[in-house]
């Protein structure tokens, strides 16, 4: 990238960045409040420098995600604790609709993955099944696999970030990939997932237990996420009738609550609305032609994305 020149040339060219920067973050730390917190505070160190050092960075974008890296580094070093405390299971904050919310950096020279099929495209990082995996990951491997394996950086980039040798960020990214790797397949095409969450919409919306144990794997799991600050279960329900059982009874203790489809994190979900009001958003992972696991987030901080026009 050319050292910008003029002042509304600097200012567009970190401007065209904040959507990656955003999206980065997003996957790195599972909340797109706490993305967007990691953004302001990037600009704020942005233009904390003077003019003179601005115009000898080369590349304002490069900077702007060394910097976006670096400080999610560290909010994931802390984020364990933090969860450690959270009431109830911790789910990553849903996101309306798919990857045009939030972009990433499409340069398939910039980073050397060994096999092709390892890469991972902008479509698969955003569902929930594959940000829960994030999850099991230490801080380092996360931001070197996302950065490397997702953004396309090169490990030399990456190493920059995390602090390491690229060596060390090879490493780190081949230990997630291992991860990714012991994680269910990949989902179901959009198509046959959206018959199979309608039908469950459907299943729910009519109390059938029968119709909802027959949508659902033998070996289901349904997680949901109160915060403390709504009811929830506060572990994962497991089974196919114990979860049609509890949803069945959540339905009948709310009875004015809307069931709608919608697209959560790139993928079929449901959006359960009361009196107009979003009140969840459930993500699903299916398997063959069966929901393997349901992801419920209730907690109304993490919905605020749902909530705005």
């Amino acid at each position: 990238m050319t050292t910008p020149t003029e002042p509304e040339d600097e200012l567009g060219a970190i401007t065209r960045e904040r959507r990656q920067l955003t999206g980065l973050a997003y996957r790195l730390l599972g909340s797109l409040a706490e993305a967007e917190d990691v953004v302001q505070e990037t600009y704020a160190r942005w233009y904390a420098l003077s003019p003179r050092q601005r115009a000898e960075i080369e590349s304002p974008g490069g900077w702007l995600t060394t910097v976006a890296g670096r400080i999610c580094l560290d909010l994931l070093g802390s984020a364990r604790a933090r969860r450690e405390r959270y009431v109830g299971e911790w789910v990553p904050e849903p996101l309306p609709g798919g990857p045009e919310w939030i972009g990433g950096r499409w340069d398939d020279t910039a980073a050397e993955v060994a096999d092709p099929a390892d890469r991972v495209t902008l479509d698969e990082s955003l569902t929930m099944a594959f940000l829960v995996v994030l999850e099991s990951m230490t801080p380092a491997e996360r931001v070197a696999f996302v950065l490397h394996d997702v953004f396309r950086y090169s490990f030399a980039e990456v190493a920059e970030i995390v602090g390491r040798t690229p060596a060390a960020c090879r490493q780190l990214a081949s230990s997630a990939r291992r991860r990714i790797r012991t994680a269910p397949p990949a989902p179901a095409p959009a198509a046959r997932s959206a018959g199979l969450v309608r039908a469950f919409r459907q299943a729910w919306e009519a109390k059938d237990i029968d119709g909802l144990v027959g949508l659902l794997a033998p070996d289901a799991t349904a997680t949901g996420d109160g915060g403390g600050l709504v009811p929830a279960a506060l572990h994962p329900v497991e089974g196919a009738e114990p979860i049609a059982r509890f949803l069945a009874d959540r339905a009948r203790a709310l009875p004015g609550v809307t069931l709608l489809e919608r697209e959560v994190n790139g993928r079929p979900g449901l959006v359960a609305e009361l009196d107009g009001v979003t009140v969840s958003v459930l993500a699903f992972d299916i398997a063959g032609d069966r929901i393997q696991r349901i992801w419920a987030v209730l907690n109304p901080d993490k919905l605020r994305p749902w909530r705005t026009d």
